[in-house]
Parts: C-alpha cells; sequence; structure tokens
C-alpha cells in the first residue's frame, strides 16, 4: 500500500487507517491471520476497539472510505495518506506534526523529482510527508545514529510501498558527514546540536545552491545554528515558530455603531430626566437581531446579534523553532 498514490479497493496485505473518531486512528494491516502476544502462534486477525471487534480480513474486497460494523458501533475504513499516518503512527520519538511539517515543505521549496536529505529519521512522521511531494522522480535520504529506529523506519518504508524512493542510513552525521556531496536540493537537520553538521551540509547541497532546514525546541540551539550558518555562506537566514489557534464559532451580541448618535449633544443627555420601564419600548429596527431602545427622539442603546470566531483562551504551546538558509550557487 503506497502512501504516495491511490487506489479505490482493499486489498490483501494493504494498510488500512481505521477512523473511529478524531483522536482515535489505527493504523491495521489487512491479513487473515497475525501472531499471537507470544509471538509463537498464528491466530485470526480480530482487532479490538473500545466499539467492539473487528474481524479484518473482512475488509478485503471493500472500497475505501467504506463504513465498517463493529460489535458495538461503526468505523471508517480510510485510504492511508503521511497526515494519517502522523496522527496514528507508532512513537519511538517526539514527532513533528502537520503544522510544522506544511510550513518546512514550503519554505524548501520542494517539488516532484527533488533529492532531499533528513536527520534523523526518527519516527518517520515527516518522512512520509517528503517523499509524497518529491515523488516519483525525487529521492529521500535519511539518517539516524539508532540503529533500531532506523531498521523500524526502512520496514515501514516498505510495508508502504515507499522503498524505491527513500534510502536509510544508520549513521552518526555530527561526526561522519552525510557521505554525499553536491547532491541534494535541500537539507533537514532535527538535531541535539544541528550547528555541528552545518559543515556537511553545506558539502552535500548541489553547486547551483539549495534550502537548509533546522527545526530544534531550545533558542540556544537556533542561536548557534545562525552563527554556523552565516559562517558557512549561507543567506537568507530567518528563524520561524508555528502556533496553531483554534477559533470557535459563537453567537454574540455588541453595540451597533450609529453615525447619528453624539454622545456629547445634550439632547442625548437623559441622565436628569431618566424613563420609566413603561417608557421604555423596543422597536424593530426592520433587520432580524437589531434592537433599540428610545427615549423621545434620543437613542439609549442599539444592539446587533451575529455569528463570528471566538479564538479559545488557550491553545497548543511551543512545539519548536524553524530555522532556514539559502545557500547562493557557486559561480566559477
Amino acid at each position: 500500500m503506497a502512501l504516495h498514490g491511490f487506489k479505490e479497493m482493499i486489498e490483501e496485505n494493504d494498510t488500512v487507517m481505521l477512523y473511529i473518531n478524531f483522536s482515535t486512528i489505527i493504523p491495521i494491516k489487512v491479513s487473515e491471520t497475525t501472531m499471537n502476544k507470544k509471538g509463537d502462534k498464528e491466530v485470526e486477525n480480530i482487532y479490538q476497539t473500545k466499539y467492539g471487534a473487528l474481524k479484518v480480513s473482512d475488509l478485503i474486497g471493500k472500497k475505501f472510505g467504506h463504513r465498517v460494523d463493529l460489535s458495538k458501533g461503526f468505523a471508517y475504513a480510510l485510504h492511508p495518506s503521511p497526515e494519517l499516518w502522523t496522527k496514528s503512527l507508532p512513537h519511538r520519538t517526539q514527532i513533528l506534526y502537520s503544522t510544522d511539517i506544511a510550513m518546512i515543505i514550503l519554505q524548501l521549496e520542494l517539488k516532484p523529482g527533488c533529492v532531499v536529505i533528513e536527520s534523523g529519521t526518527g519516527s518517520g512522521s515527516l518522512s512520509h510527508s517528503l517523499i509524497r511531494t518529491i515523488a516519483p522522480s525525487g529521492h529521500l535520504h535519511t539518517y539516524d545514529f539508532h540503529q533500531q529506529r532506523s531498521e523500524k523506519a526502512r520496514v515501514e518504508f516498505e510495508e508502504h510501498g515507499l522503498k524505491d524512493f527513500v534510502t536509510c542510513y544508520h549513521k552518526d552525521v555530527c561526526e561522519e558527514g552525510f557521505g554525499l556531496e553536491n547532491t541534494a536540493d535541500a537539507v533537514f537537520l532535527d538535531l541535539p546540536h544541528p550547528w555541528k553538521v552545518v559543515p556537511h551540509a553545506k558539502k552535500s547541497l548541489k553547486r547551483s545552491g539549495g534550502r537548509l532546514c533546522s527545526f530544534s525546541p531550545c533558542i540556544e540551539q537556533v542561536q548557534e545554528t545562525c552563527e554556523q550558518l552565516k559562517e558557512n555562506g549561507f543567506k537568507e537566514v530567518n528563524t520561524i515558530e508555528c502556533l496553531l489557534r483554534e477559533f470557535q464559532v459563537r453567537k454574540i451580541t455588541l453595540p451597533e455603531f450609529d453615525p447619528e448618535f453624539d454622545p456629547l449633544d445634550e439632547k442625548n443627555d437623559n441622565s436628569d430626566n431618566l424613563p420609566s420601564e413603561q417608557d421604555n419600548q423596543q422597536k424593530e429596527d426592520g433587520q432580524k437581531g437589531m434592537k433599540r431602545k428610545h427615549t423621545g427622539s434620543s437613542i439609549m442603546e442599539a444592539e446587533k446579534k451575529f455569528v463570528t470566531g471566538v479564538p479559545l483562551t488557550s491553545m497548543p504551546g511551543h512545539t519548536g523553532y524553524l530555522t532556514f538558509a539559502t545557500l547562493p550557487p557557486i559561480l566559477s
């Protein structure tokens, strides 16, 4: 099952995203049997959810997007995508989410055919989105110093049909570099000491120039990296932070602006002659949701109800800083 393409029907050995709700998305490999918890015997592949059991083999032959009946509810069998994989992948490290991923792909100016270097691989969240962007003619070189993480990522890429677009390396790039020169269009760094890799990144970028991005959670890392980028000839160095601000749709009431009302006019000063409740009558203004309270010829109040977006009082906090830079072409 390739995450960079699309097909209509579910087949055996495909990866299906079982959508239960927005916060519960489960990747399932479609097969009739699976290994038990001890790993010493094959048993029928039945997946348990909080809404009941699913016989996984029943998914074969059905369309992606199909509603799946569970013993105590239902779910949807969705086609896998990098975004859904990011929300459901097994976490081996902290991962990047769609907000930062979208900005990275935009700022690195990636397109089909680009060659990208990534370090480190981690859980492969960013890797899947990079591959979809540069496929079918591009290639991703991804590095991780942890052997088990690198091997697990390689297996996932093969299961997802992406092995032709990515090469995994088990390597400490801070000490050994990438081993590639004049190859990449862009470099992405997610490392504890990204400034140590800047000289290696410069060698790996094409002589025609390229873009670099470094993700760092601490501002001290950003400062060190920016100094190294400038020393190595990178231009257009800038750092941004992506914060997602959610708005809720609500119905609110606000005073309506009346250009004819002058608060300094003595006619509108009713402090000495306050009206009684019987004298105050609400009159319709001709528009739905708009009311005015009149006292003689003066306007006491004008309000309007309407639907708007209200920002939440709390929002997701800091994830990390994205530092971008450009290596200008070498003219000789």
